[in-house]
């Protein structure tokens, strides 16, 4: 089993090592990799789409063609998890940020988001919060995050902060505003891996 994280913008060592401690927690044996060129995302069982800067993330998947490569795994059920910028790239529409930058978005979840939801009044902050597939609150790392501003009738609300969904579901991808790498919680990690598991 393979799992990818995308590696082209952004910082994603703390995914990679998120995921290993997650695999090791259950006794699992499975290569995580950094993905930076075009061919991998096709071996991967999983893909997970990190923060990072979100203009210039789908400029670089598109360049690559790791973007058709992701496409392509979604539409053949491969769980993905988008975190902070991730959220944005899996989107079907954006803002007027979005659309005055003419970036590329993926288009795979049924959702509108806002590129700056919570950057502008207050850059970064933690939270509590209550999050659907989770039995007891998570404290989420919101760093100039993103929001989901609306969403189509087959998108599953996962938490909201602030009048905006910060975590929602549609089938096998899973989106959220914060960064669940940044704690020591890997319960969103195991709930991903879950995804994998039952799809592989």
């Amino acid at each position: 089993m393979k799992i990818g994280v995308i590696a082209i913008q952004g910082a994603v060592s703390e995914h990679v090592d998120a995921l290993k401690r997650a695999l090791k927690e259950r006794g699992i044996s499975a290569e995580v990799v950094a993905v930076k060129h075009k061919g991998v995302i096709p071996e991967c069982s999983g893909i997970v789409i990190p923060g990072g800067e979100s203009t210039t993330l789908c400029r670089l998947l598109a360049r690559e063609g790791i973007a058709e490569e992701i496409k392509d795994a979604a539409g053949r059920g491969v769980p993905i998890l988008g975190t902070c910028a991730g959220l944005i790239v899996l989107a079907k529409e954006g803002d007027e940020q979005v659309e005055k930058t003419s970036q590329e978005l993926l288009g795979i979840m049924d959702t509108r988001v806002n590129r700056n939801a919570f950057g502008r009044q207050r850059d970064s902050f933690e939270a509590e919060l209550e999050v659907e597939i989770l039995d007891s609150p998570f404290t989420g790392v919101f760093i100039r995050a993103p929001g989901i501003v609306s969403c189509g009738p087959g998108v599953r609300v996962l938490s909201r902060l602030d009048d905006l969904i910060i975590a929602a579901e549609q089938g096998n991808v899973l989106a959220l505003a914060f960064h669940p790498e940044l704690t020591e919680d890997l319960r969103i990690h195991q709930y991903f891996l879950d995804k994998i598991l039952k799809n592989v």
